[in-house]
């Protein structure tokens, strides 16, 4: 397997996942993700319809109160269908503690040349720790 696509990130919530990347052009409220599928529910959302159980999340920003924001994300994680990791432009204080509290990596600014090349279903490789994302284009052409 080559190394792929590299892009440096900042850490928010330590940890390491892989798996297929689900790209959001909506802000996320997790409340409103069915925890039984991992579906987001919200009528009218880019990804109305599709599961994030066990993706790597790439999304503008969280939404909602800080209730209905853990909430959502504590229902899906203990019926194992939250992401496996997040990659988000704009932090908010709610998802940053839910990550931590919930160990999903999280980062942010993240080189602005990945959001180019990064399409639904790539498999990602995101280390916090080390601040790397590699984008693994399968049969495809880097």
């Amino acid at each position: 397997m080559s190394k792929g696509l590299s892009f440096s990130c900042h850490k928010i919530a330590e940890g390491k996942a892989e798996g297929e990347v689900l790209i959001s052009k909506d802000e996320i409220l997790f409340y409103l993700c069915d925890p039984e599928t991992g579906r987001i529910i919200e009528e009218g959302h880019d990804l109305e319809g599709q599961s994030i159980a066990g993706k790597i999340l790439v999304f503008p920003a969280g939404k909602g109160s800080s209730s209905v924001q853990v909430d959502g994300l504590y229902q899906l994680l203990t019926r194992n269908k939250a992401p496996k990791g997040m990659i988000i432009e704009r932090p908010d204080t709610i998802l940053v503690t839910s990550a931590i509290i919930m160990e999903i990596p999280l980062v942010d600014r993240v080189e602005k040349e990945f959001y180019q090349k990064v399409v639904n279903g790539d498999y990602l490789f995101l280390d916090a720790d080390r601040g790397e994302i590699i984008i693994k284009k399968e049969n495809k052409q880097l």
